[in-house]
């Protein structure tokens, strides 16, 4: 990716967890219950999360794939870190963001409702937005984390949005297993 598109990529960044930390906006309809996921068993205290390290997990799904190790993004960095792979040869470049965010559910501040995609990842209720943030070659899924909790997987690349979101669903089926069990 060229400087000003990761520049732009790290601005995304930080706009989405300013975006999920404001006011809610969740899509409609029930999720629909499906198979037990083999996550790890949630710890005891009230942030799920607080046994784990977002940048260690972002480099355990994206390991043997050519990303430099994870770091902290600026805008929420004891919550989110992203991995940067440039553009080299005929391969597009794509940088790659999690953010691990308690006391949200999957379902709130969905920026384009009407194109948001409800679904499941291993069994568990998840929401796939492409172009969440009107950028093309973005796409993110939020999986549920209970309870009320979410963890937010970002692509933003130099492919097509529909490639994009074949990128970010591999991922999320990687991340999956790897979060804690509700």
């Amino acid at each position: 990716m060229s400087t000003s598109r990761a520049k732009k990529t790290l601005a995304l960044l930080g706009a989405l967890g300013i975006v999920t930390a404001g006011c809610s906006s969740p899509v409609t309809g029930t999720p629909q219950p499906g198979q037990p996921s083999s996550a790890a068993a949630a710890p005891t205290s009230g942030n799920p999360f607080s046994a784990r390290n977002q940048c260690a997990l972002l480099d355990r799904i994206l390991a043997g794939q050519g990303f430099p190790k994870a770091t902290p993004t600026v805008a929420q960095p004891t919550r989110s870190c992203a991995s940067q792979k440039p553009s080299s040869g005929t391969e597009k470049g794509i940088e790659v963001g999690l953010f691990l965010q308690e006391g949200k559910l999957y379902t709130d501040n969905i920026a384009h409702p009407e194109t948001a995609r409800r679904g499941d990842i291993n069994g568990r209720p998840s929401i796939e937005e492409p172009e969440q943030l009107n950028s093309p070659g973005q796409c993110d899924i939020t999986m549920a984390v209970e309870p009320h909790s979410r963890a937010n997987l970002g692509v933003t690349s130099d492919l097509t949005t529909a490639e994009a979101c074949a990128q970010v669903e591999k991922y999320a089926v990687a991340l999956e297993p790897l979060l804690p069990k509700g």
